[in-house]
């Protein structure tokens, strides 16, 4: 994937898309920090202090420590299979995409933090 562009969006301005992707399947905020703190490791003041630091999305995932368990993120997203994504970043990026879909869609929270 050589569109880079999406490292450089902000955090802040992605993380209310996502409040509002769950919000319209009727989940809720605590549900996605729970999320984004499982894949992350940031709970939920560190994850105001990143959009308070309006950090980009590369900053964001430099600087968190990811789940181990993470790999085990399967799947499609944006026509792409998750697992393959050679590039880490990227592939960091499309994880947190794909747990917010999957809780979207209504996959039990045990499933989605595997």
């Amino acid at each position: 994937m050589a569109n880079t562009r999406v490292y450089h969006l902000k955090f802040a301005a992605i993380y209310p898309l996502y409040v509002e992707k769950l919000a319209r399947k009727d989940h809720t905020l605590d549900e996605l920090n729970q999320i984004i703190e499982w894949l992350t490791g940031y709970d939920a003041p560190a994850i105001q202090a990143q959009i308070t630091d309006d950090v980009d999305l590369e900053t964001f995932f430099k600087n968190a420590t990811i789940n181990p368990r993470a790999s085990l993120i399967t799947g499609v997203i944006c026509g792409i299979r998750v697992e393959n994504i050679a590039d880490p970043l990227m592939q960091q990026i499309r994880y947190l995409d794909k747990l917010v879909d999957e809780v979207a869609k209504g996959k039990a929270m045990n499933k989605v933090l595997r």
